[in-house]
């Protein structure tokens, strides 16, 4: 599904990804995590061709990821969402400008909002949502396109704990429905082990690949719960510990 091959990018003449190469198969998840300010925002970018590495390419489904493409949708961590549309405008956004008819997109939009909880809300701002309702805004405007790529960069990061872990939950629901393969960023070693089937640890800058875990536990609501995320943290744990 995407190839990431030797990505390198640089700023100012300093080096911020370096020798940056993995794969995400069809139907899987990618969680990355490294220390503050290495990269991995800017690895983002260029798996949605917002950004052109200096040297590496990405590929989805072995065409070249050179600018944005309606095949992939990323949420970001504040959210995204235009303040001076209404609600099912931003979810409809994406499909406008795929030429999608108004009644059909706004059909489309109501659907994936009722999907992720919200429902009677068509007509609200973004400034009359709380924190958990703009980012179940912003998934939806992501999902309603039907990607075939997610990129998520930190998007639970401002929210309480409480709605961190429903939005969690929330999304691995959509997921288990659309099996939309997707890469998320995240601080939070607890959250990678909730959402990625396969977890990437990212060295400091230049930042690159320094290990991957298989998440066997991937997709089960209790996981937090179990013996194999503990052990599965642990081992994550060391090894940020030694990299970092």
């Amino acid at each position: 599904m995407l190839t990431a091959e030797f990505l390198y990018k640089s700023y100012g003449g300093k080096a911020v990804l370096e020798d940056v190469s993995f794969d995400l198969g069809q139907e899987e998840t990618l969680a990355v995590v490294g220390p503050s300010g290495c990269g991995k925002t800017s690895l983002l970018y260029l798996l949605g061709g917002l950004s052109s590495p200096d040297a590496g390419r990405v590929l989805l489904r072995g065409a070249s990821v050179t600018r944005p493409t309606p095949d992939i949708s990323i949420i970001l961590q504040d959210y995204g969402l235009l303040p001076w549309r209404t609600v099912i405008d931003n979810v409809a956004l994406g499909l406008k400008l795929h030429g999608t008819g108004r009644a059909e997109r706004r059909e489309k939009a109501r659907a994936q909002l009722a999907e992720l909880g919200i429902t009677g809300r068509d007509l609200d701002y973004p400034a009359n949502l709380s924190g958990g309702e703009q980012q179940r805004v912003a998934i939806a405007r992501a999902f309603v396109t039907s990607p075939r790529l997610m990129l998520l960069d930190e998007p639970f990061s401002s929210l309480d704990a409480l709605t961190r872990e429903q939005l969690q939950r929330t999304l691995l629901d959509v997921w288990r429905k659309r099996r939309i393969p997707y890469v998320l960023v995240t601080h939070s070693l607890e959250e990678a082990v909730m959402l990625g089937k396969r977890i990437m640890v990212m060295s400091g800058r230049p930042a690159h690949p320094v290990a991957f875990f298989d998440n066997p536990g991937f997709g089960d609501a209790n996981i937090r719960d179990t013996e194999a995320c503990f052990s599965l943290l642990k081992d994550i744990r060391h090894t940020v510990e030694d990299v970092w």
